[in-house]
């Protein structure tokens, strides 16, 4: 099966050949082919199509690549283990309540959550760790109406946790 054969098609997205070309490549490197680094993968473009990839899918899954990448790489090159307490940064993160959006749009109160439950994860050991750049560049979809919380502050306190996960 094809890595991208779980990738929506919209009328709009990323460009199929593309996409694909950059999981091969992606995979080989994952299995022992030629090497590649994942900032190669973070600059990464492509080109907006009709029939494409949906993009949302796409760039968590190039992010999932990424940290799969980083793990199995040099042990110097692997993102490092925060400075902070995990225990403490669990319990922090356990403990955050964000304000509903109201009237106003909002960040989906689903993908939030499911965001800091995967950085829990990685605290604890369970799951690959969620480095500071993964935090700066996590993306939520965002909700007009239903449950959402207030965009500012989910903003605010992924800064905050990025740069305790850097231990400043």
């Amino acid at each position: 099966m094809r890595p991208s054969a779980r990738l929506p098609v919209v009328l709009r997205g990323y460009d199929r050949d593309q996409v694909d070309g950059l999981l091969k490549r992606i995979s080989q490197a994952l299995n022992g082919g030629p090497p590649m680094d994942a900032d190669e993968i973070r600059v990464t473009r492509f080109d907006v199509v009709l029939r494409g990839y949906e993009p949302r899918a796409v760039d968590e899954l190039v992010r999932e690549c990424i940290r799969e990448l980083e793990a199995r790489g040099p042990i110097a090159d692997r993102p490092a283990r925060p400075r902070a307490n995990p225990s403490w940064l669990i319990n922090w993160i356990q403990n955050a309540r964000f304000s509903g959006a109201g009237m106003r749009s909002g960040y989906d109160v689903r993908d939030v959550d499911a965001f800091l439950d995967r950085v829990i994860a990685g605290l604890r050991g369970a799951a690959p760790p969620v480095s500071a750049r993964d935090i700066r560049e996590s993306t939520f979809r965002v909700v007009r109406l239903g449950p959402g919380y207030d965009e500012q502050e989910v903003d605010r306190f992924l800064v905050q946790l990025a740069s305790a996960l850097e231990g400043r």
